[in-house]
């Protein structure tokens, strides 16, 4: 069901010379439902202008209560950062989502990539199990077995 959810919520398209568009529809409750998430998404979109954006809430994988919008990934693919450097690049994202950041937003995992570089390796990377709090402890107990 969840495959089916995603293939019905999201939408690609071919614009210009071979770049791929994609188009996230959601609910229209989305900005209720999801305030912190929508933010980053219309700020993202407005300072970048990106030719693909992904906003995924990950703080399911993190010790936090069910629904929290406090640990994000951003995909972030823009003509803007042609000739940044990465770490400019990550600057940019962090001074556009500073409210956020200062805010609700515990953690931020940024992929940040010209059209160019997108368009030959368009992967996400995959992020690792979170192993703060408790999980970290217990990891350490298991590793000194």
């Amino acid at each position: 069901m969840k495959a089916v959810s995603r293939a019905l919520n999201r939408s690609s398209f071919w614009r210009g010379a071979g770049l791929m568009q994609s188009v996230v529809f959601r609910p229209v409750t989305m900005a209720t439902d999801r305030p912190v998430e929508a933010n980053i998404r219309r700020k993202l979109t407005e300072m970048f202008q990106p030719v693909h954006l992904d906003v995924i809430n990950e703080s399911s994988m993190h010790n936090v209560p069910r629904g929290s919008e406090t640990h994000f990934k951003v995909v972030v693919i823009s003509e803007r950062f042609d000739k940044e450097s990465l770490i400019k690049r990550h600057r940019l994202v962090n001074e556009a989502l500073k409210d956020e950041l200062d805010g609700p937003v515990h953690a931020l995992s940024i992929q940040a990539k010209t059209p160019a570089q997108w368009n030959q390796n368009a992967s996400v990377s995959k992020s690792p199990p979170c192993l703060g709090g408790m999980a970290r402890e217990q990891a350490q107990k298991d590793q000194a077995r």
